[in-house]
């Protein structure tokens, strides 16, 4: 059984029918009048609007007419771009859109039946972590006959129409549509975890590896129901909807309506030199404009095919406005990738979301204050609620997402849409001497083993911000913030990774001062180490393979760089904190030489890294095992070292 839905304006839709039925009346929703307000906040929409119902704007009215997904769609005078797009995603899985429209075939009109015809409808969003059902009428605003938002060029199906409306009711007006990103909308229709990715930024023309694991990502997306859909960027206003030298359109949303990777027979790898096609199927909402490149459907690639070779290839176009393109192609052309993820079902009983409500509060108590800042505000950030999770195995891709409360219901107040969010992504290590700690009592303690910082958000104005990294194996710190300090919200924390992580929050609470935590002491001192390079390291023979990596400890805590291949000049830029109890506990830089049998030790450094000492970038020669007086070894490291008191500054 799934979680109960919550009826927004605790209205009951079976018993507002069966009321309307009785008393033979249409349904007029008290709680979203047909007037201004409904449309805008504080504005007046030049000329004349009349709300009218379908049966009043055409002859034989439907909710949806065919199949959902083969019709065009158009924004209107008014309409919002990002939801004809949203739109037009959201019928390409039929999964997804019979949730948000439920029961649509009892919704629909019978021209049979209009005795039990209420013009009353439902549809179902995923409201901030909830699935909530919202009820309206089928009043739409006209003018001169036409519909003002978004309609279908079927004239007489009206589900945009009336999803749209429901949609604008939730968030308080049809203007509270502005400003929603495309990515908002479909998570808000289908309950999905969004990322979006920056393929000029991936480089996937130009690595193959990366390209080809693009591919295995989207193919599996598509394939568990998820949707994703793409866009050129414009680098103005004039050149929105410009079309560029093969057919597409700038800052225009295409919607992916199928993905395949094609093993091609004898005669076919011949024809294109390759022994699989790898192919996306794109779509313009708008039914026009396609692309005509390769694969184009004038293009010469499918008069290399039999009518029977494209049955059996799946190549086939089903509706105008649709087209096919290489994956090479789809990399080359497009410059925004938005992929929502299918996150609704455990897969064979695990779990791959993790979810939490939270907020930031604030309070007298420095304690009870939740409300510390980003990471700038040095002396507040450990104010702010904290998670952890645990990757077990390396290499396993995590998207984290941080939504917060939208706050448009509150614009005629003043209040601003978002305000600026982000989080922090802390690799930690568990202290050795207290394994047996609960890990979800040690917030402020866990800041003392911090090992790096793993990653960081954009911090940025929008409703939702992201952070998608491939993560090693460890426990990790999710730090949720408010750009400033000392503002009050809710937020939506969101973990999605193929291996269980289990989310759990770090709670206030300092772990008690026992006998073992008085002997040794907390830590006084912070410490980060950025090693840059290494650089003359020995070589025993002309043609011996040197293969580095660097060790750096401090006490019995470590960190290890990758290892570069056959180098005696290399660049790591590996970074590591240290927090220790005092100065006498020296960091120590190791290099070794990573080879099949037994590493060859290289050299090291050790440093004292007094909290006085400079902080510019320092070069010192290697030496054997012994401390910073043994013998020199050959060789040298670039390193730039920061200590201090203040534990919070790193």
């Amino acid at each position: 059984m799934g979680p109960p839905l919550k009826l927004f304006k605790n209205q009951k839709y079976q018993e507002l029918k069966q009321e309307c039925i009785k008393d033979s009346r249409l349904f007029c929703d008290p709680t979203f009048l047909p007037e201004n307000d409904s449309l805008f906040y504080n504005r007046l929409l030049p000329g004349k609007v009349v709300w009218k119902r379908p049966q009043d704007i055409c002859d034989d009215p439907h909710l949806i007419v065919g199949n959902i997904s083969h019709h065009q769609l158009t924004q209107g005078r008014l309409g919002h771009k990002p939801m004809v797009s949203a739109f037009s995603c959201l019928a390409v899985q039929e999964s997804h859109w019979t949730k948000t429209i439920p029961n649509h075939k009892e919704q629909e009109w019978d021209p049979q039946k209009t005795d039990k015809y209420a013009g009353i409808f439902r549809f179902r969003f995923w409201h901030f972590g909830e699935w909530t059902e919202v009820v309206i009428d089928d009043l739409l605003p006209t003018i001169n006959g036409d519909l003002v938002f978004s309609f279908s060029t079927s004239m007489n199906e009206f589900w945009n129409a009336l999803l749209e409306k429901a949609y604008a009711k939730l968030l308080g007006c049809y203007e509270a549509l502005d400003g929603l990103t495309i990515t908002d909308i479909i998570v808000d229709f289908t309950g999905t975890l969004a990322e979006t990715v920056d393929m000029q930024k991936g480089r996937y023309t130009e690595l193959v590896e990366e390209k080809y694991k693009l591919f295995g990502e989207l193919y599996k997306t598509f394939t568990k129901g998820g949707l994703i859909c793409c866009s050129i960027e414009s680098p103005n206003q004039e050149e929105q909807e410009v079309e560029t030298d093969w057919g597409l359109l700038k800052g225009h949303t295409y919607t992916m309506t199928d993905i395949r990777k094609i093993r091609l027979g004898e005669r076919l790898v011949e024809v294109f030199s390759a022994e699989k096609l790898y192919m996306v199927r794109l779509r313009n909402p708008l039914g026009r404009q396609e692309w005509s490149g390769p694969w184009s459907e004038i293009s010469e690639e499918w008069q290399q095919l039999t009518a029977a070779d494209r049955k059996n290839l799946g190549l086939v176009m089903s509706d105008d406005g649709e087209f096919w393109m290489s994956l090479e192609e789809f990399c080359r052309n497009f410059h925004k990738l938005n992929v929502c993820r299918n996150v609704n079902n455990p897969i064979f009983g695990r779990k791959e979301l993790e979810s939490v409500l939270g907020c930031w509060t604030v309070d007298d108590d420095p304690l009870m204050n939740r409300s510390g800042g980003c990471y700038n505000n040095r002396d507040t950030f450990l104010q702010n609620p904290q998670y952890i999770f645990t990757v077990p195995e390396d290499g396993h891709k995590v998207i984290m997402s941080l939504q917060q409360k939208d706050l448009r219901t509150y614009r005629r107040m003043g209040r601003p849409d978002n305000y600026i969010i982000g989080f922090e992504l802390f690799k930690v290590k568990m202290d050795r001497g207290h394994k047996n700690h609960d890990l979800s009592r040690i917030k402020y303690f866990t800041l003392f083993y911090f090992q790096e910082r793993a990653g960081t958000s954009t911090y940025i104005d929008t409703r939702t911000v992201f952070l998608s990294k491939y993560l090693k194996k460890g426990n990790y710190v999710l730090v949720p913030t408010m750009f400033q300090h000392g503002r009050t919200s809710e937020f939506l924390l969101r973990i999605f990774s193929e291996v269980p992580v289990q989310l759990r929050e770090l709670t206030l609470d300092m772990p008690k001062m026992s006998c073992w935590n008085l002997a040794r002491g907390y830590p006084k001192v912070v410490t980060q180490i950025t090693v840059h390079s290494a650089e003359g390291l020995e070589r025993k023979y002309a043609n011996e393979t040197v293969n580095p990596y660097l060790v750096i400890k401090c006490g019995k805590e470590e960190v290890r760089s990758p290892v570069q291949k056959n180098t005696v000049h290399a660049i790591f830029d590996t970074q590591a904190i240290f927090y220790r109890r005092t100065t006498d506990i020296p960091i120590i830089i190791q290099v070794w030489n990573s080879r099949k049998f037994c590493d060859q030790f290289l050299g090291q450094v050790t440093l004292d890294a007094d909290p006085s000492d400079c902080r510019d970038l320092k070069s010192l020669y290697l030496r054997k095992k012994g401390g910073p007086t043994a013998k020199v070894k050959q060789g040298h490291i670039s390193f730039k070292v920061i200590s201090s008191d203040d534990l919070t500054e790193l």
